[in-house]
């Protein structure tokens, strides 16, 4: 788990694993997870800052194929100073090797486990649900605030947006979507409760404000959507200090409908990200290739589209859509 080890100074040293970085130093390197059959080397950057302040843990690779947030991550991990950090700044680069190496997917070859709907994680279960539960323990628990860092992947297209759940804790949620806002985004979807296997749902159940940040689509790596995202971190990272950072406004939805393929064969969307759709409302096809023949596919609620899939060949039960309305 996340350590502290007290200094004869009272500062402490950020430690996970075999990893330390003392007050005012910055360490790079990896952590060995144990998941039952296999190990797995985690990337991090541990950032102790010379001076007092909280401790935030951003992840980034927690699914395969989403690369901006990864990209971002490391750009943000090379810039931090810790002479001008407060606080500590844990920095996992790679949360999920398995997927992001080795599949490219959201899903793991390992299991063919979607690690972001089994958290907290499981010490004693399939190999994902123990990574799961080895972030869990050693990096997110005892986090004063958590971002976990998303994107569309390589066959998935997606418009930008903040996600975080509401816990009923008014401090907490305030808190929470102080952190969204400052991200500065056009757009923030909302859970209406803290429930589900995600990272930020997990975290928030514990108490610590969490948020989901949403930038890039298919698997694209731009430069500029990656400065773009760390000058949004570096700006979160100022407000969780205290200071004074804008809160631009932004557009409040909840999710209100989830659209997947109920037949085999090629997805042929009528949509774009960021379209308004009407329940009902025929969004795309699929089509058998053996026959030709035509499924429609219908919005199953009123609202916009933020994240769709781009690929070609689906099955059931693919994700095709996601539509939220405005709160």
């Amino acid at each position: 788990m996340t350590n502290t080890a007290i200094t004869n100074s009272g500062a402490t040293t950020l430690i996970v694993g075999a990893l330390g970085a003392g007050p005012g130093t910055k360490v790079r390197g990896s952590v060995r997870a144990d998941l039952g059959t296999l190990t797995v080397d985690i990337p991090l950057a541990l950032i102790n800052g010379s001076r007092p302040g909280p401790r935030v843990v951003i992840t980034a690779g927690v699914h395969g194929g989403e690369f901006t947030g990864i990209d971002a991550a490391h750009r943000l991990a090379a810039r931090l100073d810790p002479d001008q950090v407060r606080g500590q700044v844990l920095l996992c680069l790679v949360a999920n090797p398995p997927a992001v190496y080795d599949g490219r997917l959201g899903t793991s070859p390992l299991d063919g486990v979607n690690i972001n709907r089994v958290f907290p994680g499981d010490p004693e279960g399939s190999p994902t649900e123990r990574l799961a539960a080895w972030l869990f323990e050693n990096l997110i628990h005892g986090a004063d605030a958590y971002i976990d860092l998303h994107s569309g992947r390589v066959d998935e297209f997606l418009r930008n947006f903040v996600g975080y759940r509401l816990t009923g804790d008014p401090e907490l949620d305030t808190k929470t979507a102080d952190m969204a806002r400052v991200i500065g985004y056009d757009d923030v979807i909302l859970g209406l409760n803290a429930d589900g296997g995600n990272s930020h749902a997990a975290a928030a159940r514990l108490g610590i404000p969490a948020i989901l940040v949403e930038t890039g689509q298919l698997g694209e790596r731009d430069p500029q959507a990656a400065e773009l995202l760390v000058a949004a971190l570096l700006r979160l990272l100022d407000f969780l200090n205290g200071e004074d950072v804008e809160q631009p406004p932004a557009d409040e939805w909840v999710w209100v409908g989830g659209i997947t393929a109920e037949a085999t064969g090629l997805w042929y969307p009528e949509f774009t990200p960021g379209d308004d759709v009407t329940e009902g409302q025929v969004i795309g096809r699929i089509t058998d290739p053996a026959d030709g023949g035509e499924h429609e596919v219908r919005a199953t609620a009123t609202g916009r589209v933020f994240y769709g899939m781009h690929g070609l060949t689906v099955v059931p039960g693919t994700d095709l859509a996601a539509i939220a309305a405005p709160r």
